[in-house]
């Protein structure tokens, strides 16, 4: 009994035919959008041969997440959430259809390719946040947390193997057969998002516009538990995300060995995978806020103590350990944003939510590269992890309400 509850809980999937469908398809796209992200990387820098164009990659993916993130929040607060879901999978998939097209008939210049990674990014901007919200119309209030460490799961391995299995496909079949693959997931998702019920706005639809987006922000200006927990989530890691540092502390210590390098990006792939197969030591605990306090400060301090080893076997245990404390983290802070807030603002939450997840690590590895450009590889970890430890102790200090949060328990079995 005590290691099939500290396994990962999958009761959703077979409880919730629905969500295992959602789930399924959501896994999917999630390898098809790795392999599509090695895919343009890989044609970018063979039409341009540039550091910066490659660069702009991530821009062109990230820069439309940030910049309408709010306003596409409140849009999915007024409109049947399983609608826009359905229009953005069918954009996100016109995108991938145009994208293999000239990946097999001729390469498009490398501005028409980053205008589809943008077209492409607008989309997930809106349908993002949108399928936040399913989650919580089709399990319990005492299933989401494991619902949520199923989806991070998804998101993981997608992370672990998508890269190199695109890597694998780009340099046999080309960047079109990536591109290709990608386009037949959207089919699945479409499938899996049809046949979910209707998810029609509340009866208090949110206002069209800045007035809507305005409300979204009062809620969590005035909610301290959801505040709380962005703001632990973007001091983390604006204050402390290390891979902008990797390429300097792996020449610093370790010869510049390509493989070592490799191994610190995949180290923290496993940690998060390792933390999702026994996320049931955690997400069944009553205090998901206490919990997600405590990830964020094992993450900063494991970084601080990658920072101090100078042993590449040690730095890597540190670096699992890292990773699956973002696990931890990640999925109490989603449990905690769904649990408090109600239906009818949780499409501008899951949007905010959206947006700290996106830009605070963007933020925070260049930070990490500013300062170790300025000091060292070492300082710039060690800093950054101690300040995490600070922000963490600074935000759990002052929020009671997220200390106190406690999720609901497991609804009686009938006939007791």
């Amino acid at each position: 009994m005590g290691l099939r509850h500290a396994l990962l809980d999958v009761t959703p999937l077979r409880a919730s035919p629905p969500f295992r469908r959602l789930w399924i398809s959501q896994a999917l796209s999630g390898f098809g959008s790795q392999m599509t992200l090695v895919a343009v990387m890989f044609q970018v820098w063979h039409t341009t041969n540039s550091a910066a164009w490659t660069g702009a990659v991530g821009l062109a993916q990230a820069a439309p997440l940030v910049v309408l993130g709010l306003f596409a929040g409140s849009l999915v607060d007024r409109v049947d959430r399983r609608k826009l879901c359905l229009i953005t999978t069918s954009g996100h998939a016109a995108c991938s259809l145009l994208l293999t097209l000239q990946g097999f008939f001729g390469h498009l210049p490398v501005a028409g390719v980053l205008g589809l990674v943008v077209a492409h990014s607008c989309f997930a901007a809106v349908g993002g946040p949108a399928s936040r919200t399913f989650i919580p119309h089709l399990l319990p209030k005492h299933q989401l947390a494991a619902g949520l460490a199923l989806r991070r799961i998804a998101f993981q391995g997608s992370m672990l193997m998508g890269p190199a299995l695109g890597g694998l496909i780009a340099g046999g079949l080309g960047v079109g057969g990536c591109y290709l693959i990608d386009t037949l997931t959207f089919i699945v998702a479409l499938y899996a998002v049809f046949g979910l019920p209707p998810m029609r706005p509340a009866d208090e639809p949110a206002r069209p516009g800045l007035r809507g987006v305005l409300d979204g922000l009062a809620f969590l200006a005035r909610t301290p538990v959801i505040r709380g927990a962005l703001l632990t989530d973007l001091a983390t890691t604006v204050l402390s995300m290390p891979i902008s540092v990797f390429p300097l502390i792996n020449a610093e210590r370790f010869g510049d060995d390509p493989r070592t390098l490799g191994l610190f990006l995949t180290a923290i792939a496993v940690g998060g995978v390792a933390a999702s197969l026994f996320s049931g030591t955690f997400t069944r605990l009553p205090r998901p806020g206490l919990v997600m306090l405590g990830g964020s400060a094992t993450w900063g301090a494991a970084l601080t103590l990658f920072g101090l080893s100078p042993h590449p076997w040690a730095g890597l245990a540190f670096l699992i350990l890292a990773g699956a404390a973002d696990t931890v983290s990640v999925v109490s802070r989603s449990a905690i944003v769904q649990l408090h807030t109600p239906s009818e603002l949780l499409g501008r939450v899951s949007a905010a939510e959206q947006i700290v997840g996106q830009a605070g690590p963007d933020i925070g590895n260049m930070r990490g590269g500013l300062v170790a450009d300025a000091t060292s590889g070492a300082a710039a970890l060690i800093s950054g992890g101690l300040l995490c430890l600070g922000a963490v102790a600074a935000v759990g200090g002052t929020t009671p309400d997220l200390r106190r949060f406690s999720a609901p328990p497991p609804a009686a079995p009938a006939g007791r």
